[in-house]
């Protein structure tokens, strides 16, 4: 048996920089990891769809250099080029987790980590060997997968998930996409710009249905805009092979049922937390509702045994991982930890164009019972924004009218997901509006919008 200070099964975003926080504290560590280094989120989630959306975006630059005064003949995406790419970037990614764990005295133990008596876990190897390892702190951060639907199971070929649309051979002519959160509605904007015919179906109202309800109608006009056929109050009933393609059955809004066909189904309905086979009975660990029971130091019922990310209740985001490693790790080392502040984590969606959030929507904070002042800034009205040719969006913000703090940010427009961080620290930094107004925004940019969307709420905009 080899003892550690602090065991971590999972190597995401959640899990590496637990690992890679415990070794600068001092802790001796290790990570089991079943799968590739990294995670869901570097191999099969965040970065390598990043790619795919870049190169979606590089193919919109091309189609349409005419309108910016540039000549470019015969553009054309190539679609295998296209995801060897991201697979590319996501391996560079995952061997830059493997060089921080080396770089940091961290033991990586390839395998499958369960848990067992005594503050152990035991590592079934790819060869079918066990390992066993012991350690004063075990952290679970084992993430999530895509959710299966009733009626709809995946079979990686026809009815598949967001792993394997990363990873398709060919180019699907056809395709009915479940599900417009983020996920759903990045892979949609992906195929469509490749040349795919895309339904978005949505089962709630609005697409992206935890946004703003402004934010959503705005997704789904520039969709609409852009031919994504857009079905809201919408499900997947089931779908069967015809031929070469399969019959998708569609309950509208209307309650009645279509039949539609298409090449690919892509399942983008949420997700499930891994926390099959962990052992978490034996090892006297709760589950409610089908996540890990935590307490606000991320223990479990289990002493000595924590957990964080997708499989606990929250946020299933990276940055949300990420951050609760480093607050468990530094609240075990006893190194002043500081509780996340759940009501400050932003939102993003990399579609174009960009969705970014912050905060209480508009009818969330109307529902907390907040009198609410609104500031809203059109980007057709931002120099930067017509310059660069992305006039779709706006910059929205919403005050506690007592005291004019920042309650809510939400963007639509270019560059959305990178301005968010402003608004992020503004909220809980607790900034007003006049705090944002006096604060000098460089021109041109489409920050400024977010200064004009302040004022807006002051009735002091400048520019519309």
């Amino acid at each position: 048996m080899i003892n550690y200070d602090m065991i971590i099964i999972g190597s995401g975003p959640g899990g590496y920089v637990a690992a890679i926080r415990a070794s600068q504290l001092g802790l001796k560590t290790a990570v089991v990891e079943r799968a590739e280094p990294g995670g869901i989120c570097l191999n099969w989630g965040c970065i390598p769809t990043k790619s795919l959306l870049k190169s979606a975006q590089v193919l919109e630059y091309g189609t349409h250099a005419a309108e910016f005064g540039v000549k470019v003949d015969g553009v054309a995406p190539d679609f295998n080029a296209i995801v060897a790419r991201s697979r590319e970037v996501a391996g560079k990614m995952s061997r830059g987790v493997q060089f921080l764990f080396k770089k940091h005295g961290i033991t990586l133990v390839e395998g499958r980590g369960r848990l067992t008596a005594g503050k152990q876990v035991e590592v079934t190897t790819p060869a079918g060997e066990k390992t066993l390892l012991a350690a004063r702190h075990i952290i679970l951060a084992t993430g999530a997968r895509s959710r299966e639907l009733p009626g709809l199971p995946q079979d990686g070929q026809r009815v598949i998930g967001y792993r394997q649309a990363l990873t398709l051979d060919r180019l699907p002519e056809s395709m009915i996409v479940v599900g417009s959160g983020a996920i759903g509605s990045e892979l949609a904007f992906f195929y469509h710009a490749m040349g795919t015919r895309v339904t978005l179906v949505e089962f709630l109202p609005n697409l992206l249905p935890l946004e703003d309800e402004e934010v959503s109608r705005q997704v789904a006009r520039s969709f609409k805009k852009a031919g994504i056929e857009v079905l809201v109050k919408s499900s997947v009933e089931g779908a069967a092979r015809d031929g070469d393609q399969l019959k998708v059955s569609i309950k509208n809004k209307k309650g009645e049922i279509e039949e539609r066909q298409a090449d690919v189904v892509l399942s983008a309905a949420g997700i499930t937390p891994n926390i099959d086979d962990l052992g978490l009975e034996e090892a006297g660990v709760i589950v409610e509702n089908g996540r890990v029971k935590v307490d606000a130091r991320y223990r479990t019922s289990a002493e000595g045994v924590y957990a964080i990310g997708d499989i606990i209740p929250g946020p299933a985001l990276a940055h949300v991982a990420s951050a609760e490693a480093i607050c468990c790790v530094e609240y075990i080392a006893g190194a002043g930890a500081e509780p996340v502040d759940y009501s400050a984590i932003p939102g993003c969606t990399y579609i174009t164009p960009e969705v970014a959030s912050v905060g209480l929507s508009e009818a969330k904070a109307i529902e907390a019972g907040f009198d609410v002042k609104i500031g809203k800034f059109p980007l057709s009205a931002s120099g930067k924004a017509s310059a660069a040719g992305a006039t779709e969006g706006f910059v929205k913000l919403i005050f506690n009218a007592s005291d004019d703090t920042l309650l809510g940010a939400h963007l639509v427009g270019l560059n959305a997901t990178e301005l968010i961080a402003g608004l992020v620290l503004a909220k809980r930094l607790k900034l007003t509006a006049r705090d944002i107004i006096k604060t000098v925004h460089p021109h041109p940019t489409i920050s400024e919008a977010i200064m004009e969307a302040a004022a807006a709420a002051h009735d002091e905009v400048i520019h519309i």
